[in-house]
């Protein structure tokens, strides 16, 4: 099949699957049509629109989900990370009532706070201090202001095809709607030519922002080189080493930070520490964090009504200590990279270029043979079938994301993790061989 003939059927098998899905869905199809009036695009999220248009979801249970035509699904969209504990925690749940019954809105330091802050610093190795904001994009914004006004320079290094939030993310190099920083951009994983980017910047820089794990840029790991280098080059040019573990924090008992044999200087958190509620966090030395101690008078003004949001804290608490402790997040780990393991022996078997990238119940499916180690090493023939994996898998009941990701959450079972290994098994058996053509040409 040459490639005007493969493009072809790809597009007809993308069309076809659509076409099922557009009449197995009618009322999302509604839903979708009547929301266009006053949402544009019928979303607030650009993330959760898709072709033809998006699910409408009405409940969820467990690790799963129904949507409006009443069809239920195992969700491994998992809130992008952020749904970890599911949908129906009873401690979350019961965190929450209790904070309702208390008082939501009270102006004031409350318990739950302290409580989440003390939890978190004890966890994480590099929060000596932390502050809580509404969501990941805001402690990223304020971690790189913090190492700005810290170091009095403005370059802020930070990496292609990374995501740190709304107005921080690099797709395809800059985007039109970052806050007006002065990014510099280099490659993830390029050990050489990162180092030589540090250097090169030397008293300009302020700071380095990285996700251990590149996550919207195909859930790659960093390579422990790599961010060696970080370390030690930051430290040699005066800059400050932040480490965006707002996703990666729940691999295992403390994060990425908890497997490397360094501390970065600021640390972002946010997602899942909230028990699915919005919040975020920033933190690291204390050294650092005491600028913002408001009792000398001259501490940096940290404003923000919701920064200690009831419901979240609550949640947060209830969250971290009674349910993702340190010991049941090392068990997740361990039983969510067998499962990613699983998917690549499944791949294997079957001798179809795909690969499950990632780590433990963060993982995304590239079409290819071997790990996806540098964004670069993504082709056009994979971005092309992701629209199709996408579309069949939620026409077997598996939610996934559109980009391919799989995020794992504490209520599943391994009848969920089978039904996911089934699915991925028909899609193969339907398409391996446009698979193998599309990625030829």
């Amino acid at each position: 099949m040459d490639a005007m003939d493969a493009k072809a059927v790809l597009k007809g098998a993308i069309a076809d699957a659509q076409a099922r899905y557009k009449v197995a869905n009618p009322l999302s199809d509604e839903a979708e049509e009547n929301a266009l009036t006053y949402l544009p695009g019928g979303n607030t999220r650009s993330v959760l629109h898709y072709e033809p248009f998006p699910l409408t979801m009405v409940k969820g249970e467990g690790a799963e989900l129904t949507d409006l035509d009443g069809h239920r699904y195992v969700d491994f969209v998992g809130e992008y990370s952020a749904g970890l504990f599911g949908h129906s925690d009873p401690h979350v749940k019961a965190a929450i009532r209790e904070a309702l019954d208390t008082g939501i809105a009270m102006g004031a330091p409350m318990k739950y706070e302290r409580v989440l802050a003390a939890m978190l610093c004890e966890r994480y190795p590099a929060l000596e201090q932390i502050r809580f904001c509404n969501s990941g994009t805001e402690a990223n914004l304020m971690a790189l202001t913090t190492a700005c006004a810290v170091t009095g320079r403005d370059k802020i290094l930070a990496f292609r095809e990374s995501y740190h939030g709304g107005v921080v993310k690099f797709p395809g190099g800059r985007c039109e709607l970052n806050v007006p920083y002065n990014f510099v951009l280099g490659d993830f994983n390029d050990i050489e030519g990162t180092a030589a980017l540090i250097r090169g910047l030397g008293d300009e820089l302020a700071a380095v922002i990285v996700e251990p794990i590149l996550g919207a840029g195909g859930n790659i790991p960093g390579n422990r080189d790599f961010l060696n280098t970080l370390r030690s080059c930051t430290e040699e040019v005066g800059a400050l080493l932040i480490f965006d573990e707002i996703k990666t924090g729940r691999l295992g008992a403390a994060g990425v930070q908890g497997m490397v044999d360094f501390t970065p200087d600021l640390t972002t958190i946010g997602k899942f520490i909230a028990g699915g509620l919005p919040t975020g966090a920033f933190g690291g030395r204390a050294d650092l964090m005491a600028r913002y101690d408001p009792r000398h008078g001259r501490g940096w003004n940290h404003a923000g009504t919701f920064n200690n949001n009831a419901c979240s804290m609550a949640a947060g608490c209830a969250a971290m200590g009674k349910v993702y402790t340190a010991e049941r997040a090392a068990e997740f780990l361990d039983w969510s990279e067998a499962f990613r393991l699983s998917l690549n022996e499944l791949f294997a078997a079957r001798d179809v270029p795909m690969y499950a990238n990632g780590m433990g119940s963060i993982i995304a499916i590239h079409f290819a043979k071997e790990p996806t180690k540098k964004p670069t090493d993504i082709t056009a023939g994979c971005q092309s079938l992701r629209p199709l994996l996408h579309m069949e898998m939620l026409l077997e009941g598996v939610l996934i994301c559109k980009r391919g990701d799989f995020f794992l959450s504490l209520p599943m079972e391994e009848s969920h993790l089978d039904k996911a290994r089934d699915a991925l098994g028909v899609f193969i058996d339907k398409h391996k061989l446009l698979i193998e053509s599309v990625l030829a040409v």
